[in-house]
């Protein structure tokens, strides 16, 4: 798999994800009616052109997947066992229907599990640029990542001595 074991991230490294992506009107329509979210902001085309952003703002449930995804090819690409949480989420400035947004990571901490040391706790924090460099969206996980198979030899020969 292409996703990095919990032995290949390094803290404090920033990984620039090259996949890209630019929001449609479908992506906003779609994660809005199918998580129930009726807010006009993303809804309606004339409420919006009435509030302080002029027009209508993409759904934010939509940015954090986005900005989470995106990074999947390069980090935990069937290495991952689960997110363990989510914490810090922050959204500086809106996105736009027509935006492109890139990712970069993060790794900020990293530990063997104590109740499972074949696996590793890492703690990563993903941010979301639109096309002009701002901040539209930061996110800190952690992630349960599987540690690399000669890791756990290694560490399974060393608790037997």
């Amino acid at each position: 798999m292409a996703g990095m074991y919990y032995e290949d991230f390094e803290v404090g490294e920033t990984i620039r994800h090259e996949v890209t992506r630019t929001v449609t009107e479908a992506d906003n329509l779609l994660i809005t009616t199918l998580t129930m979210n009726v807010q006009p902001l993303h809804l309606d085309a004339e409420f919006a052109a009435q509030s302080m952003y002029g027009r209508q703002i993409v759904n934010s449930i939509f940015t954090l997947g986005l900005v989470t995804g995106i990074p999947v090819q390069d980090t935990t690409l069937g290495t991952t066992l689960g997110n363990l949480g989510f914490r810090d989420i922050e959204f500086p400035k809106p996105v736009f229907i027509g935006d492109t947004l890139r990712v970069e990571t993060e790794a900020l901490d990293k530990r063997v599990s104590k109740s499972r040391p074949a696996t590793g706790i890492v703690g990563i924090e993903h941010r979301g640029y639109n096309q002009k460099g701002e901040l539209v969206c930061a996110v800190r996980r952690t992630a349960l990542m599987k540690r690399r198979e000669g890791a756990v030899a290694e560490l399974k020969t060393a608790t037997a001595d």
